[in-house]
């Protein structure tokens, strides 16, 4: 698979966006997947839009959220970069399961499930957003901020199984990390195109020292 890409890439118009083996970044596909994706379907939790929106949200969440985004995390395992692969491949499985879930429920294939079911759902997505959370911190702010917004919507949205207001918030809270991840996704494609940090995307000041191995 690795060879199959390296050697579509290659063929393809590649922004310099690219590592040395010319397997281009898919880090703002990937963001934009997500971004676009999490702040449609906020709408709905937040009560802004019609409840009949979901419906098309999850046709996006399967193509845009969900293959786009993991195939970004694709390209990113290519190219040798372990982080974005593993957060783009993980967050774009993670669209695809909601839509086929909801997709198999509304359908009536299984019955519905208990609140903890669907609580317990998004608490362990919730943990796991948490360890990758962690990461972004030798990463840039952008991220941070990000993933701090993530872990802070998974788990309102497990306890907005218990509670109408806390859904709702994590329908506003969904809506302002979307934004964030669609800005981070079009500073770093835009500072790529045109050659400069024309968008910060907040570097640390000082990095935290890597220990050398011995």
């Amino acid at each position: 698979f690795r060879h199959f890409l390296l050697f579509y890439t290659s063929n393809c118009c590649l922004s310099s966006l690219s590592s040395p083996n010319m397997v281009a970044s898919g880090t703002p596909l990937g963001l934009f997947g997500f971004s676009v994706t999490c702040i449609l379907l906020n709408f709905v939790n937040a009560g802004i839009s019609e409840p009949s929106l979901a419906n098309l949200v999850m046709s996006h969440a399967i193509f845009f959220g969900g293959i786009a985004q993991f195939a970004a995390g694709m390209l990113e395992f290519a190219a040798g970069s372990l982080f974005p692969a593993t957060a783009f491949s993980s967050y774009g499985a993670f669209w695809i399961s909601l839509a086929a879930f909801t997709w198999a429920l509304e359908g009536g294939l299984y019955a519905a499930p208990a609140e903890i079911d669907l609580a317990l759902y998004f608490l362990t997505w919730g943990i796991f957003t948490v360890l990758i959370w962690i990461i972004t911190f030798r990463l840039n702010k952008a991220l941070v901020t990000v993933f701090t917004l993530v872990v802070a919507l998974f788990f309102l949205l497990a306890i907005g199984e218990y509670s109408v207001a806390a859904h709702k918030l994590a329908g506003y809270v969904g809506i302002v990390c979307g934004f964030v991840a669609l800005y981070t996704g079009w500073a770093i494609l835009l500072n790529d195109t045109w050659k400069g940090e024309f968008l910060p995307l907040g570097a640390f000041a000082t990095p935290i020292p890597v220990a050398e191995k011995a």
